[in-house]
Formats: structure tokens, sequence, C-alpha cells
């Protein structure tokens, strides 16, 4: 994760803020996520009906997908304050789920920051638009502008 000073937040403004490392999205991490959410769709834990489906096989939740955004924030795809005392997640706007997400593809989060909010009491909202790539396909998984707040 990208550390700067509060300072440098209207410059990085438009810019992209990183690109995540590659997570692989397996079968397993899938139905570890309809167990805990309860949702137990076919097209996510039946390999055998969903390779009849359109899709041609098992996909990922699309909360599955949004859930990774922490993940992807850590490893490099995130902007930290110097100084934060901790980052909450504050809420997405204009969330979109685009394509989906095969099980055995790779995905990453491309982040833009696209604007800042000054709270004051050492509070700065930061909206970031991020992108959900899958690697080998044209269409983004999702795309969001994800909000957090960062407390220095």
């Amino acid at each position: 994760m990208r550390s700067i000073s509060a300072d440098k937040l209207p410059s990085m403004v438009g810019k992209e803020i990183g690109v995540s490392d590659w997570y692989e999205v397996t079968q397993d991490a899938v139905n570890q996520f309809a167990d805990i959410t309860l949702d137990h769709q076919f097209i996510h834990v039946d390999e055998e009906k969903a390779s009849e489906s359109p899709f041609g096989g098992t996909i990922a939740h699309g909360f599955l997908t949004l859930s990774m955004l922490s993940y992807f924030a850590e490893s490099g795809a995130g902007l930290m304050l110097d100084g934060t005392k901790m980052g909450v997640n504050y809420g997405c706007d204009k969330l979109r789920f685009i394509h989906p997400v095969r099980v055995g593809k790779r995905i990453r989060s491309r982040s833009v920051l696209q604007s800042y909010e000054d709270k004051g009491d050492g509070q700065y909202l930061l909206h970031n638009q991020v992108t959900i790539e899958i690697e080998d396909v044209d269409k983004p998984a999702l795309v969001a502008v994800w909000l957090t707040m960062l407390i220095v």
C-alpha cells in the first residue's frame, strides 16, 4: 500500500494509485464464501449444472469479488496517508458488476483517486475509482467508487 503526506492529495486526484497483485479465484474460495453467506446458488457451487449454463462453469459471487477490495488495497492498489491511525470502509458509490468471474480466473484491482474530502480533525474521505480486472478478459468484473475514511 502506498503512503503519502496529506498535502500531496490534491496532486493525486485523477491519478492511478496503483495496481494490486493477481488473485486466483478458486472453487474452494467460492464454496467457502457460499457457506458463510448462505448463498448456494448452483451457478457458484454446482460445477456440473453450471457447466450447462451460459457461463460454461461456476462463477464467483459478485459480492465475493467486491469483498476482495481490502486485500487488493493492501497488495498495491491502496493509498494511505502518512501517520494514518486507521482506515475504515465507508461504502461504495455507483457499484456495477460488469462481467462474471469464472472459477480459475485471476483478478486484480486498479485504483484511481477520484476525489477526497478533508472532514477536519484528521479525517479524510477518499473516493477511489476501482476496477476489478479479469486476466485475459476485455470487460472488468466490477467498477465502483470505493469510499474509505482515513483517520490520521
